[in-house]
């Protein structure tokens, strides 16, 4: 059984022939029910592809940068508490931190040993497009050392994660910082690469690392954190 049907002509174009092919009940029986309907279109515009997804239930989505600021942490929920410590044990160093999240914000403490390491860190894992901006905010206070941001797409170098971080200052009183995506570094264990840019389409993480090169206390504190674009 084979059905036509005409597509609307458009101006200067010759109409569109959708072909249907409607298969019988014998042919199902036969193993044909995996494509109930086989559909043939020829010569199809765009006013085509509208009518198929239409007549077959299909959706046609058409995506779109998000409005910036985007509000990516406000530390009032508690799928915002998930972050993992990364110390420098991993190298054989004895740096700690400790991270807590209460009362809207994040605090990160503990201390630096620059002998046989010389950092601690913090991540999250964080599923996010941000086309169109250009970096982030972040609202924070601290011991008044340098601290960095990293953000991660999941690129990697000879099956290592890229790192992208950049630095950002504090002081004891809220201070708002921004780090355009410019200032990132690419780096693999502290040495710089190579690296595509940072694709913003599929943003996988996010951390916080203090690794200033002095032994000693710290803690950093975080009431918010946006991603923001051109117009900041």
């Amino acid at each position: 059984m084979t059905r036509c049907c005409l597509v609307p002509r458009l101006k200067n174009r010759a109409p569109s022939v959708m072909i249907v092919r409607q298969y019988t009940r014998a042919e199902i029986r036969r193993g044909a029910h995996r494509h109930y309907f086989e559909w043939r279109v020829m010569r199809m515009p765009s006013v085509s592809l509208l009518m198929l997804a239409f007549l077959t239930g299909a959706s046609l989505s058409f995506t779109s940068a998000p409005a910036m600021p985007v509000t990516l942490f406000t530390f009032n929920r508690v799928d915002e508490s998930n972050w993992q410590v990364v110390n420098d044990g991993v190298m054989g160093g004895r740096s700690f931190g400790a991270v807590a999240v209460a009362d809207g914000h994040l605090r990160f403490s503990g201390a630096l040993v620059t002998q046989g390491g010389g950092f601690t860190s913090i991540r999250t894992p964080l599923s996010v497009d941000l086309r169109g901006a250009e970096g982030l905010e972040l609202r924070v206070r601290g011991s008044g050392r340098p601290f960095e941001v990293e953000i991660g797409d999941g690129t990697q170098s000879f099956r290592r994660n890229i790192s992208r971080r950049a630095v950002f200052p504090t002081a004891e009183d809220w201070t708002v910082v921004s780090v355009p995506f410019t200032a990132l570094r690419s780096t693999i264990f502290g040495r710089t690469v190579t690296a595509p840019p940072l694709d913003l389409t599929r943003i996988r993480s996010i951390g916080l690392y203090i690794i200033d090169g002095r032994d000693g206390p710290f803690w950093l504190e975080l009431d918010y954190i946006k991603a923001y674009g051109p117009q900041k």
